[in-house]
């Protein structure tokens, strides 16, 4: 099979804080060339990087906000973070966790670091994505998937090399737990010194990389760094990645949606009615309630 080469590399900007306790880089859209269609069925990605809070009796965190037409799902690699929907969905994303919303036809959203965690304070480090719905299930029931590190599939890596955590997907023979509405591949390869892992995607989807510790060699010849965002040619299929020291890396490989996006702040949908749409239904209460 052809090798699937990368096609860019981009490290990260200034970051800014989103409400009081969520200090994110933004790789997708960003002035990468790494805009929604480009990176469809992702269509968001913001990285919190390593970072150690001062403890604070009052938990920092985002209020009560709405979205409609996508998912969220979000990857805690470090600290916890206490969250709830409109739609009844809610908990703590622990280390290793992921917590996918699908907001679809709606629901008001609040996020905030946990309780415990905001009292002691410590490292923190998050990613976070949005993942476009097609057209036909933009409106359908939201729903919730709390997805704990222990129930995701692991696949051993030969000579001691490290493992590979699916989150959605497959990885060979092992299948995630994540439902997708779309084809989505979403893989944490978690690499000792030296190990190397191969892929294979198809030439069409969108693949890229985050690596969120350590350093990779990719194909053999292109090296990475901590924080630094790969992205693949849409060609060939084939690629590997090799630790350079112990590594942590998120694999990300989708089949676009190819349909219209029109974004406005936390709606996405196809066309500029439905988006005029969600603002007035927004306002009219019908996202449902959610107490700040």
């Amino acid at each position: 099979m052809a090798t699937k080469n990368i096609e860019l590399v981009a490290e990260p900007r200034a970051p800014h804080f989103v409400g009081d306790g969520f200090r994110v880089h933004n790789f997708i859209p960003s002035g990468f060339r790494l805009d929604m269609e480009r990176m469809s069925p992702f269509i968001m990605l913001d990285y919190n990087s390593k970072y150690n809070f001062p403890p604070s009796e009052i938990p920092k965190g985002v209020g009560v906000h709405p979205h409609r037409g996508f998912e969220t799902v979000t990857i805690a690699y470090k600290g916890k973070v206490a969250h709830h929907d409109s739609a009844g969905g809610g908990g703590i994303i622990g280390e290793g966790d992921v917590q996918w919303m699908t907001a679809a036809s709606g629901v008001l959203h609040k996020e905030y670091h946990e309780e415990e965690f905001s009292k002691t304070g410590g490292e923190f480090q998050m990613v976070q994505l949005w993942v476009n719905l097609p057209a036909k299930d933009k409106m359908s029931q939201p729903k919730y998937q709390a997805i704990e590190n222990s129930k995701m599939g692991r696949y051993e890596l030969p000579d001691n090399g490290g493992f590979i955590e699916v989150i959605a997907g497959n990885y060979k023979d092992v299948k995630g737990p994540a439902f997708t509405f779309t084809p989505v591949n979403m893989q944490n390869a978690k690499l000792n010194k030296g190990g190397k892992a191969a892929f294979s995607f198809p030439a069409n989807y969108n693949t890229a990389l985050l690596v969120i510790e350590g350093s990779i060699k990719v194909n053999d010849k292109e090296i990475i760094s901590t924080d630094h965002f790969g992205l693949f040619e849409n060609e060939g299929e084939d690629f590997t990645i090799e630790a350079m020291e112990n590594a942590i890396v998120l694999v990300l490989s989708g089949e676009p949606i190819n349909e219209p996006i029109f974004p406005h702040g936390p709606f996405v949908m196809n066309t500029r009615e439905e988006i005029v749409q969600a603002i007035e239904d927004f306002n009219n209460g019908k996202f449902g309630h959610l107490e700040d």
